[in-house]
């Protein structure tokens, strides 16, 4: 039987790994990252990954750096026949990359040459793209840049933001690689070098890129504002309070008014001018030190002293 050794972290990861042992393959060994603090109280919390391992009594590896010598000779004392990764986020050595029989192949969550890196679902949306998808490639030592072996496209509609795409994204890409992995043991496929020309990249998203410019068109904003929900949030300012901006709509704008001003409020939103003709209606909402809401929660409490004519990002 082919053993495996599978390498990933977030909640992507873990239907991905759920399907190889459904599928009925021998996975040796799970490599994931470490325990990290999270939340306001910094609690300990092992990856998602690492859970769904122990559920099945799979060892576990969580090396701070898969590079370390120490780390490195642990995982290739398991010999595995062939590595899978989804969303580990380190990139592997050659000498890990040589090892398997059958190579090391990566699950991504792009139509690969577009979006390498480590934010692809993001970009997909903040860059308002109509479709995305799964790549199954081989690793190299260069990011995202193997040859492919198989994809599978995936619509991406208006009402998508990050955490539904996710969830479209790791089931195709489970399915895909069920479908994949029979053909790749059989050296039945033959692999298609990327064409570099093309090559466009997802960088792990910044602060920066989080922060509202009202400037911006209407479809640029609320591309924005979905393509970082649920994490981490778009966010802009209001009397220098930070509020972070979960769910909008598109609705009409106005030309007369400055980019950033209040044009309307209602009993279940208030509507915000852009740099364009399309104007945003802003749905829900997180006040700094707050819970999340719906504008009409925040409009009868805290919100209830904003005036139309008023300006946000400032």
């Amino acid at each position: 039987m082919t053993k495996i050794v599978f390498m990933g972290t977030p909640d992507f990861s873990v239907p991905v790994l759920r399907q190889i042992i459904d599928d009925g393959y021998e996975v040796i060994g799970v490599v994931t990252q470490p325990d990290r603090p999270v939340g306001r109280k910094k609690v300990l919390t092992p990856p998602p990954v690492k859970v769904e391992a122990m559920k099945h009594g799979i060892p576990v590896f969580q090396p701070e750096k898969i590079r370390q010598e120490e780390e490195l000779a642990k995982i290739l004392s398991l010999q595995p026949d062939l590595i899978i990764t989804a969303a580990f986020g380190q990139i592997l050595p050659k000498r890990l990359l040589d090892a398997p029989k059958f190579g090391c192949i990566n699950v991504h969550a792009s139509l690969l040459p577009e979006l390498r890196g480590g934010a692809p679902i993001h970009y997909a949306i903040m860059q308002g793209k109509e479709k995305t998808g799964v790549t199954i490639m081989y690793m190299v030592e260069k990011l995202d840049a193997g040859d492919m072996l198989t994809s599978v496209e995936i619509p991406i509609t208006e009402d998508d933001n990050v955490g539904s795409l996710h969830e479209k994204l790791s089931a195709a890409g489970s399915k895909l690689l069920s479908e994949t992995l029979p053909q790749l043991l059989a050296g039945r496929l033959t692999p298609i070098p990327q064409d570099e020309a093309k090559a466009t990249f997802a960088a792990n998203i910044k602060r920066e890129q989080e922060k509202i410019i009202w400037e911006k068109t209407g479809e640029e904003i609320y591309n924005q504002i979905r393509g970082l929900n649920p994490w981490p949030v778009a966010f802009t300012t209001m009397e220098g309070q930070v509020i972070k901006i979960w769910q909008a709509e598109k609705t009409a704008g106005s030309k007369g008014q400055e980019p950033g001003t209040i044009l309307r409020i209602e009993s279940d939103g208030f509507t915000v001018n852009t740099g364009n003709e399309t104007a945003i209606k802003i749905i829900e909402l997180q006040p700094s030190g707050k819970t999340k809401m719906l504008s009409e929660q925040y409009l009868r409490g805290a919100g209830s002293k904003i005036l139309a004519g008023s300006r946000l990002g400032e």
